[in-house]
């Protein structure tokens, strides 16, 4: 398949789908508040446009502070365990342990705890939500490094944090970034749920509860699409990232 052909493709499967929607809507009268029709968002969508701009990047700053967060306590915590194998048996059961905690039923928690007029209890979701994916992958990543070129660096006086430093880490790089694409979309949702129980009301989070109360189903799901926008931009700027490293890598070769 040529390069455009691949762009065109889901172009195209996406009009069919919304063409489908909106000839479903009206052909069986499906109540707004069931599925507004397309076209009623796209309206919502250009009379609160300055508005929809203004929460995204508020849901985005969120989510970008959580993401860099998580992801350095990750990769940090992740170099610890692969050094220290009494640390990776304590730390790998608390992961498991974090990895399902409940996100809904934590942001109100966090709410309360820092105050509903601190954006730190969405931020702290965020981080907590990206944490797992990131250290699971630079775990895994750390521990495939090459034992011949490991053994080869000590038997040159390289120290272990040495090994880890100019060989293990590199290595697990690929790793890191499969994280970070799993992460970077569960960043906006995260955010974007945490928004939703309370707290400053200048979230897309806040903003669907708000229009989903007033019965504006159509702005609701305006802000919906927003979010789905966001998560699109933070998914590709990590597909980005990756390939920059990789061309870079590839050019030092």
């Amino acid at each position: 398949m040529s390069a455009a052909a691949r762009v065109l493709a889901p172009i195209a499967l996406g009009v069919v789908l919304l063409v489908v929607w909106e000839a479903a809507v009206a052909l069986l009268d499906i109540p707004p508040y069931l599925l507004p029709a397309p076209s009623a968002i796209g309206a919502q969508v250009a009379i609160i446009l300055p508005g929809l701009v203004q929460a995204g990047l508020a849901t985005g700053t969120n989510a970008l502070v959580g993401l860099v967060g998580g992801a350095i306590l990750a990769i940090a915590m992740a170099a610890l365990a692969s050094r220290i194998r009494w640390l990776q048996s304590i730390v790998e059961p608390l992961v498991a342990a974090i990895a399902v905690v409940p996100i809904v039923a934590l942001a109100p928690v966090l709410g309360t705890m820092f105050g509903a007029a601190s954006e730190t209890p969405r931020q702290v979701v965020v981080a907590i939500a990206a944490f797992v994916p990131i250290f699971v992958n630079t775990l895994r990543g750390l521990r495939r490094s090459d034992p011949v070129h490991r053994d080869l660096l000590r038997a040159n006086g390289a120290s272990g944090w040495q090994v880890t430093w100019h060989l293990t880490l590199p290595g697990a790089l690929p790793y890191v970034f499969t994280g970070l694409n799993v992460a970077s979309s569960l960043a906006v949702i995260s955010a974007v749920v945490a928004e939703y129980f309370g707290g400053l009301q200048n979230g897309l989070g806040s903003r669907i509860a708000s229009a989903a109360a007033q019965s504006g189903y159509a702005r609701a799901w305006s802000y919906v699409l927003a979010a789905v926008v966001l998560g699109l931009i933070f998914y590709c700027a990590t597909l980005l990232l990756e390939r920059s490293r990789a061309r870079a890598t590839s050019t030092v070769r």
